[in-house]
């Protein structure tokens, strides 16, 4: 993937322990799950494993993916862009993403491969009808355990919008943004906040994950 120019970051070696499971249930009629390969504490990047099940319960999609970026919304202007109440922002036809905004995160050679000559990436949304100029971003909850017995984890509302672009070898990559507005950490309900993530995700074969 990287090859073809995605900006997903590479597996670390300590990347095989499963830290934290959740369960998150989006409107209308959407249940995913993740496995957190890093919780992205002490501002660490965030990599999970995400697990989309169809109707029959049977795993329909996996996805591998890399937090690129958190971001937050300071004023209520730009809360209201990225939960979709503005009736626009998070929900729009597409996203760009600027060779400038990643400078300072990125090597010159990651940027060469993933920009070349040009000043920006973008992506179309993934969700709703292609032609519609807005459509509002999923909204639901994410229940986070992240030991044995539930002492510890976190829960959340969520407003999530994937989009996608074809990367030059042909595969997909995707732009997941969530608006994550945190309601209780550890049962401690007076830990909330708001932040953005930019997460990047790639399609992974199921037969090619192994959990023991």
């Amino acid at each position: 993937a990287q090859a073809g120019g995605s900006l997903i970051a590479t597996p670390a070696a300590a990347d095989t322990l499963i830290l934290a499971v959740s369960q998150i249930r989006l409107e209308p009629h959407t249940e995913l799950y993740r496995l957190y390969l890093d919780k992205g504490d002490d501002d660490a990047q965030e990599k999970f494993l995400q697990v989309f099940c169809g109707d029959d319960g049977k795993v329909a999609e996996v996805l591998y993916c890399t937090q690129l970026a958190r971001v937050i919304p300071e004023t209520a202007d730009d809360q209201d862009a990225y939960t979709g109440a503005a009736g626009y922002g998070l929900g729009d036809p597409g996203y760009t993403l600027w060779r400038e905004q990643l400078a300072d995160m990125l090597d010159a050679a990651t940027l060469g491969t993933v920009f070349g000559a040009a000043d920006r990436v973008d992506y179309t949304r993934d969700a709703g009808a292609p032609d519609a100029q807005f459509v509002k971003p999923f909204e639901g909850r994410e229940t986070r355990i992240d030991d044995a017995d539930g002492t510890h984890g976190l829960r959340q509302q969520m407003y999530f919008m994937p989009y996608v672009r074809t990367l030059a070898d042909g595969g997909r990559e995707y732009l997941l943004i969530t608006t994550e507005i945190v309601e209780s950490v550890d049962g401690d309900t007076n830990r909330r906040g708001i932040h953005v993530d930019f997460v990047i995700c790639i399609p992974v074969e199921q037969e090619r994950i192994v959990i023991q």
